[in-house]
């Protein structure tokens, strides 16, 4: 589960490309908070806690602007494609009891039979979840399955309270038969 990881931002009144790059060098990365029918507001957050927070996926926040705290999700975030460095994120306001939609990774859990392999079809899966219990992933469980055998979107593990935004009968992952497994499967014939 993500635990709201803690940043203090600052107001900035400085905008355009000149502006950010300064922010940029000064160890500062600029933000845009969005929230429910406010003004957005531009603030800057330290760049290297930053990016540490953004390692983990739907990241939830305490942000500190002037003394005053509040929960914001990291909806969006833009790198420059060469260095890798995060040029601006996207904060969107939480309020306490709301429902999110995100997405997750799916992590597959065990392992199928020998000769098949695991075909993931959903990589990640979006669930509408409370914004303080959003997973850092869902789990498919494979207890060595032979070739056919698959997981549906109803068969996976969400947390209590989250909901599936699919269709119970949506595959998910399937087990099959690898060109060297079917090769044996025919010789046993």
């Amino acid at each position: 589960m993500n635990t709201a990881a803690k940043l203090t931002g600052s107001v900035r009144n400085a905008f355009g490309k000149g502006a950010s790059r300064k922010f940029r060098a000064a160890g500062q990365t600029p933000a845009v908070i969005y929230g429910h029918g406010t003004e957005a507001r531009h603030i800057t957050v330290p760049a290297r806690e930053l990016a540490l927070i953004l390692r983990h996926k739907n990241a939830v926040i305490d942000l500190t602007i002037d003394g005053k705290e509040e929960s914001v999700l990291v909806k969006s975030a833009s790198k420059d494609p060469v260095t890798q460095i995060i040029e601006h994120v996207d904060l969107v306001t939480l309020i306490k009891g709301e429902r999110v939609h995100v997405e997750v990774p799916v992590h597959v859990i065990g392992e199928s039979l020998s000769g098949t392999v695991i075909d993931l079809e959903h990589k990640t899966v979006k669930l509408e979840v409370a914004a303080t219990s959003i997973p850092d992933f869902v789990e498919v469980v494979f207890n060595k399955e032979g070739a056919g055998f698959h997981v549906l979107a109803k068969d996976v593990k969400v947390p209590a309270g989250a909901k599936l935004e699919l269709a119970d009968d949506e595959l998910i992952a399937s087990v099959v038969a690898t060109a060297a497994g079917h090769a044996a499967e025919l010789a046993a014939e």
